[in-house]
């Protein structure tokens, strides 16, 4: 479940918490990398030059959120790579999300150093679509990126809230879920003012932000969309490529016309997507 669970719906709420007792991530257990991710034997083609990493969302393992990007990426030749990150309470990607950025910095460094690479693409989903933008604009990241891919990514919090399960007690911070993260991604939030004080963007890297109508974590769904110049940011609507794609916030990343999106990004020389691409429609 990615980011706050299911937004406005008692039983969403349920199905969060299942996850969290079903699958939880504790600390200190073997990790497993999705498919194709993490061969840190893999040198980039010149056809494929920039190492891509992976960024999970709110309470997801890489090999969870990635189990069907990874192989596709991998399949068409590029270097993958995945990471975990945020573990509190043996759940990934809740701890707060400037430290969690921290977690990034290293690890975009290891992945630079084993290719050769100057510079990564980072796709992220979610939380892990925003978080880097942390890191590029406050950590000193935006000159070790080429391009910032975010799917339904939470980049100006999100207005909805968690229904708690019957009889819960209201917990507007999250900190009965240990979730500092989903306190740091409602709109308003102390994180959101710091992290868009500086602006949506910052220079030398490229955006992409792939957004769906259906989201119903991340809302309004188009408060997804970065503000800059068209030759930086390319802001994507999937219905308005494919208008009867019913994918929603969970499972944009397993879409196979989101897929095509990122592949479609990641292959450009420079800059963002291109808007009048168009992927097929399934």
């Amino acid at each position: 479940m990615s980011l706050l669970a299911k937004v406005l719906s008692t039983a969403a709420a349920a199905v969060l918490a299942g996850s969290l007792a079903v699958a939880p991530a504790h600390a200190g257990a073997v990790e497993i990398s999705p498919p194709g991710a993490n061969d840190w034997s893999c040198k980039p083609s010149a056809e494929h030059p920039y190492p891509v990493i992976l960024v999970p969302g709110t309470f997801e393992s890489m090999d969870k959120n990635w189990s069907t990007l990874s192989p596709y990426l991998k399949s068409a030749g590029y270097c993958v790579f995945a990471l975990n990150y945020g573990e509190t309470n043996g759940v990934y990607a809740t701890a707060p999300v400037a430290d969690s950025a921290q977690q990034l910095a290293p690890f975009v460094d290891k992945v630079r150093a084993a290719t050769g690479a100057k510079k990564v693409d980072l796709v992220g989903h979610s939380q892990g679509g925003m978080m880097p933008r942390y890191y590029m604009g406050f950590l000193g990241g935006a000159k070790s990126v080429h391009h910032l891919i975010g799917i339904a990514p939470s980049n100006h919090g999100t207005e909805g809230v968690i229904v708690p399960q019957p009889g819960a007690v209201s917990d507007p911070n999250y900190t009965g879920l240990g979730c500092a993260a989903c306190a740091d991604q409602q709109a308003g939030s102390p994180f959101m003012q710091k992290l868009n004080s500086i602006g949506d963007t910052v220079a030398g890297p490229s955006y992409t932000v792939i957004a769906t109508v259906h989201d119903e974590v991340v809302v309004p769904y188009n408060s997804q969309f970065l503000n800059g110049p068209a030759r930086q940011v390319t802001n994507i609507t999937i219905q308005d490529k494919c208008p009867v794609d019913p994918i929603e916030h969970d499972q944009t990343p397993n879409d196979p016309v989101v897929h095509q999106l990122v592949a479609h990004s990641l292959g450009r020389v420079s800059g963002p997507a291109d808007p009048a691409y168009q992927p097929s429609c399934l």
